[in-house]
């Protein structure tokens, strides 16, 4: 009997499909690592270090199709990290927007529930070298979740949460807008919607937010930097050198400006204390070591340069980005003219930007985006692309006064917590069970 029971169980299985496509079927009798080898037969699966409340975790490697709806186009190797609480409880997918590493999400701590991290597709260890830009897409990578997910729930039948912060909470909304299906809430940290290239709206925070005496003494700060020019570029080659960085791509002075502009942005989105800004006659060394905890000019090495190519890449083909603005230093640039990060996209590719695609995602997930829990800072300037949901939206959005882009579920209020909770309880159902974080 038990065998006849089983055969109509896997029928009935093999019928059951999700959005077109149908879902696998496992042995629920095996155990999780080999279920998982059912599910992806020709990838590398190794066990990991567990925490929290995780009793198993594999990093796996697959071999992911560069183009989605071709698969002779050929393969990449690409990095997942499976960790496993319970067949019964919700399983959170973190939508990661760059390299991935495996870690434990506030929203899996929140639901103990199982995760599935997806490393964001030619980023970090998922990088082809060359890199072929063209089957670098936001569609493309969103096919690698949905692939992911409809395998995944042979094995979690339960609720699904999906999940990512900054460019990932965005990859968590477009996700969102193109399989609306696939999970049963989404909870985007920090994640801008933007318009445009140079979106206007980060500029305008930053002109706004904070005292009038604090905005003046950034202005003052980044005139102070350049001011001091050359003493602070003595400086930074000097720390340069001392942590063996390279600046063949970007230039040192050209560095310098750069970071300069950048100030005001990285000032705000992290955090920066008014009463820390250096004073206008602060020495050159005094002026260098805050620009680089602020911002840090590593970031313009050739290094990390190299590393974000496939970030800027996407931000000027499909996302968009923001611009700087020069007029508190203009008349002291000597090599920056231009306000666009564009400078630190691939050179010989198309970067024609698409304005469409952004403004789908944005129209689907103001007007029918339901059950998504957002999590902004008022501070960040990244916050001020923050989608509107439409009154009749069923979402929640929640904005931390005065905090910046590290803001999660976990800073703020009893109170506002337990509206998070609530609102995560009445979506999820009473059958799963929500643990409030201790702050």
């Amino acid at each position: 009997m038990k065998s006849i029971y089983r055969v109509l169980a896997i029928v009935l299985f093999i019928t059951a499909t999700h959005s077109c496509k149908t879902i696998p079927v496992v042995d629920s009798s095996l155990p999780f690592k080999e279920q998982l080898t059912q599910l992806f037969p020709t990838a590398s699966i190794d066990a990991i270090k567990t925490g929290d409340h995780f009793t198993e975790a594999y990093q796996v490697v697959m071999n992911q199709p560069l183009d989605p709806k071709n698969p002779s186009k050929g393969t990449f190797k690409h990095y997942m990290y499976v960790s496993h609480s319970s067949y019964e409880q919700p399983t959170v997918l973190i939508t990661d927007g760059y390299a991935s590493n495996n870690r434990t999400s506030e929203l899996s701590k929140v639901l103990k529930g199982n995760q599935i991290i997806v490393e964001y597709r030619m980023y970090g260890k998922s990088r082809p070298n060359p890199l072929p830009w063209e089957y670098l897409t936001n569609d493309n990578a969103i096919e690698d979740y949905h692939n992911i997910v409809t395998k995944m729930k042979a094995i979690y039948k339960g609720k699904w949460l999906s999940s990512g912060i900054s460019k990932g909470g965005e990859t968590t909304l477009i996700y969102r807008s193109k399989y609306p299906k696939d999970v049963d809430v989404a909870v985007p940290y920090v994640a801008p919607i933007i318009d445009g290239v140079e979106d206007q709206r980060t500029n305008d925070l930053i002109n706004s937010v904070g005292t009038d005496a604090c905005r003046l003494a950034i202005k003052k700060y980044q005139r102070a930097i350049l001011h001091n020019r050359e003493a602070v570029l003595t400086i930074m080659k000097q720390h340069a050198a001392a942590k063996n960085m390279k600046f063949t791509k970007v230039p040192y002075e050209e560095a310098l400006e750069y970071a300069v502009l950048e100030f005001p942005f990285s000032f705000w989105q992290w955090g920066g204390k008014c009463e820390a800004i250096p004073a206008e006659d602060a020495s050159p060394q005094e002026l260098f070591d805050y620009v680089n905890t602020i911002v840090g000019v590593s970031f313009y090495s050739d290094a990390i340069f190299e590393y974000y190519l496939p970030s800027f890449y996407q931000h000027v083909k499909e996302l968009g980005y923001y611009g700087f603005d020069l007029e508190p230093v203009k008349d002291l640039l000597k090599v920056v003219k231009s306000a666009t990060n564009k400078r630190f996209a691939p050179s010989n590719v198309d970067l024609t930007y698409n304005p469409n695609y952004i403004k789908k995602v944005r129209n689907y997930i103001e007007n029918k985006g339901d059950k998504i829990l957002y999590i902004y800072g008022a501070y960040d300037p990244w916050g001020a692309c923050a989608p509107s949901p439409k009154p009749h939206v069923d979402a929640l959005m929640m904005v931390l006064d005065g905090a910046d882009h590290s803001t999660r579920i976990k800073h703020f209020s009893k109170e506002d917590q337990e509206k998070i909770y609530t609102k995560l309880q009445e979506w999820l159902g009473e059958e799963t069970t929500v643990y409030p974080l201790n702050k």
